[in-house]
């Protein structure tokens, strides 16, 4: 996750004084206000717990009233002090820090500790309301949820919840997973629109962990809804003749056939994100960019309205980045007056450097809201491959993992993934030593006549095609 301080905030506090309050936003989104000296308190008993090595530099007490130039630094201090507790694997984990972050979440929402009903959404639109506490925490909510379904307990693990805005059209931008320093309440509701709700979805890549799922009732309920909803919304992509196949399955209650057919057409188990911009194959292409299999696939188009498509595998992506970066806005439209008070959007970028052809690494870049989305799919999957590799338990894996945990930024606020994988079959070599084996990754155009067996929900859609790196290259 990104954490970032843009702003600050002249308040007023209780006798009339006024103080700084500093904006802690989490991708890009306002997550709470804190004084310097909550976070003061924080830092303080971080390092009674951790000790001086483990704690990140903090800024220091001033005696005199800061002047605008110092509380501008501060705010910068104090961002890459937040962002270093939180990319830290021992701190960003701790329940001192993120209890912090719940609690100052509750406040600045000015929301009380009351029993309230949630409604939580299933992939068909079918709604789950549980009685939970506005304080309660994203894996409780969870635990109520399942509770509510009767999904037993050794199958939480493999669904997560997800803040999702539904547009008019009945489509879905997955805004982030629900974090466990955030309250899903809280959280939902602060966005005080009703585009924006939470729903349930399953939290791994792997199709093999489909057959865990699928021996419980309800397990293999949610994952049906969940592949019929995104046939119907066009993420998975089928032809004619599957689609009457489907069709039959459907009608006959044959939920394990239709899931088990569905594992075989094209994207099956991807997460489908909003068009965007890319600079691959050349600048300023608009893309839809999808997540799954362990790969980010791109479906371009091109300047001259010309359709590509084409996949990276995360085994070959050597580093990637998240970067912010802070855009005036005046009278809505982008102004020239950087430094000024006017409010600031969030351009948010993904980039990740990737082994093209042998010896060849190339930088690509991806610009969109959900980059921190993308990022977050991404290192997930990273997580299975390497739980896989070692032979651990996916399960404890879907249950510890804090949701796609960054690593060390730099001073540009970038979040670099781990290096490049081994391949997931630990009697390969590595990736690199590969690299002479390896042939180029191309994009081939998408025809008409290709296309016309298709069914989609999106005019962005046609016939994929890839030519290029598979793992049997590995």
């Amino acid at each position: 996750m990104h954490f970032s301080i843009p702003e600050t905030e002249v308040r007023s506090g209780e006798n009339g004084s006024t103080y700084v309050a500093y904006n802690i936003h989490v991708n890009g989104v306002l997550h709470c206000r804190v004084r310097y000296s909550q976070l003061l308190g924080l830092h303080e008993q971080i390092k009674k717990e951790y000790g001086n090595n483990v704690v990140p530099a903090f800024p220091p007490k001033r005696i005199f009233t800061l002047t605008p130039a110092e509380v501008e630094q501060r705010r910068e201090q104090l961002e890459k002090y937040m962002q270093a507790v939180r990319q830290d694997p021992i701190l960003g984990a701790s329940e001192m820090f993120n209890s912090f972050l719940r609690k100052a979440q509750q406040e600045t929402q000015q929301i009380p500790t009351e029993e309230v009903p949630l409604e939580i959404y299933l992939s068909n639109g079918h709604k789950v309301k549980v009685n939970i506490l506005t304080s309660d925490q994203t894996e409780d909510v969870l635990e109520a949820v399942a509770l509510k379904l009767d999904l037993p307990d050794d199958l939480v693990g493999y669904f997560s919840l997800f803040l999702v805005r539904e547009g008019v059209d009945g489509g879905l931008t997955f805004i982030r997973k629900l974090q466990e320093f955030e309250l899903p309440y809280v959280s939902v509701t602060s966005l005080r629109s009703s585009d924006f709700h939470i729903i349930l979805r399953k939290s791994y890549w792997d199709t093999a962990y489909d057959s865990n799922v699928m021996e419980n009732r309800v397990g293999l309920n949610l994952l049906y809804t969940q592949t019929v909803s995104d046939i119907e919304r066009g993420w998975i992509l089928v032809n004619k003749d599957q689609h009457r196949q489907l069709k039959s399955l459907q009608e006959k209650g044959s939920k394990k056939e239709l899931i088990r057919l569905g594992q075989t057409l094209k994207y099956f188990g991807y997460i489908k994100f909003d068009p965007c911009i890319t600079d691959f194959p050349e600048k300023g292409c608009h893309v839809i960019v999808s997540a799954g299999n362990n790969e980010l696939n791109f479906h371009v188009k091109l300047p001259n309205e010309q359709m590509k498509e084409g996949s990276f595998k995360v085994t070959r992506m050597r580093c990637w980045r998240v970067t912010s970066s802070q855009v005036p806005v005046v009278n809505g439209t982008a102004g020239p007056a950087p430094g000024s008070s006017a409010k600031c959007d969030v351009k948010l970028e993904l980039a990740f450097e990737y082994l093209m052809s042998k010896n060849r690494l190339q930088w690509v870049t991806i610009t969109s809201p959900q980059a921190i989305m993308m990022s977050i799919c991404l290192q997930s999957m990273v997580d299975e491959l390497m739980v896989k590799k070692s032979g651990g338990s996916i399960t404890k894996m879907l249950r510890k993992r804090h949701n796609g945990s960054l690593h060390r930024s730099d001073s540009q606020q970038a979040v670099k993934s781990p290096p490049i994988l081994d391949s997931p079959d630990s009697n390969r070599e590595q990736v690199v030593k590969l690299s002479t084996k390896l042939s180029s990754v191309s994009l081939r155009g998408i025809t008409a006549s290709n296309s016309a067996n298709d069914i989609s929900g999106s005019d962005f859609h046609g016939n994929y095609a890839f030519e290029g790196i598979g793992d049997d290259d590995l």
